[in-house]
Order: structure tokens, then C-alpha cells, then sequence
């Protein structure tokens, strides 16, 4: 099993930035694939960014070049580093997990964990 936490979620002006953070327990020692989704109010969840075992990124078009995913497996913690931040950005983000090592697409039915979610505000 892995649980996930995140934090970090906040309200913010329209150009700032913040920095989400995931916090991971597993039962395994070797890293996998971990991703950030969104999910706005009367919206379906969308992929954000996902990073696999191997440091690999890929991410949504609508956030390429202003967010940047990490991770810290010493501290088992994934980051999601958020900047130029718009008013559309706004919605609760939601830490995701698959146990294998590459990633598959960044979809929700691909990713069995997640955590609770945290909200991010961004006002013009």
C-alpha cells in the first residue's frame, strides 16, 4: 500500500507562486512513478505533471513552462514548484502514485493511489 499526503495548497495573487509537496509512505523501498492532477469545481480531473522513477517529466501543455515536478525519494516527498500562477490554475491538487517505475499516461485511471488533495486559490 502507499499513502499520500499533500500540503501546501494556499491562496495566492495572480503571478505568484507557491510549492505543493506530497509526502509518500510505501511499502517499497524503490521508487515509481508519481504524479500532481487538478481538479476545478464542475471539471474532470486533469494531469498536471508526472515524473517517473528515473527522473523523467512530461507535462499538461496548460502548465509547461510555469510548473516544474520533483521529487526526493531520501525524503520521500514529491514536489510540485508552481509559477506565473493564473486564475485558471485555481482547483484542488491531488497527489498521485503507480507502483512501476515508468509512467504511463498521465491519466487517472492509471494511477490506483492518491491523497486527499489541497487547495489552491489564485485570484486576478
Amino acid at each position: 500500500q502507499v499513502q499520500l499526503r499533500e500540503s501546501g495548497g494556499d491562496s495566492v495573487q495572480s503571478g505568484g507562486s507557491l510549492r505543493l509537496s506530497c509526502g509518500v509512505s510505501r511499502i517499497t523501498s524503490r521508487s515509481f512513478c508519481m504524479a500532481w492532477f487538478r481538479q476545478a469545481p464542475v471539471k474532470e480531473r486533469e494531469g498536471v505533471a508526472r515524473i517517473d522513477r528515473y527522473g523523467d517529466t512530461r507535462y499538461a501543455d496548460s502548465v509547461e513552462g510555469r510548473f516544474t515536478i520533483s521529487r526526493d525519494d531520501a525524503k520521500n516527498t514529491l514536489y510540485l514548484q508552481m509559477n506565473s500562477l493564473k486564475p485558471e490554475d485555481t482547483a484542488m491538487y491531488y497527489c498521485a502514485a503507480d507502483l512501476r517505475p515508468y509512467c504511463r499516461l498521465l491519466e487517472t485511471r492509471n494511477f490506483p493511489y492518491w491523497g486527499q488533495g489541497t487547495q489552491v486559490t489564485v485570484s486576478s
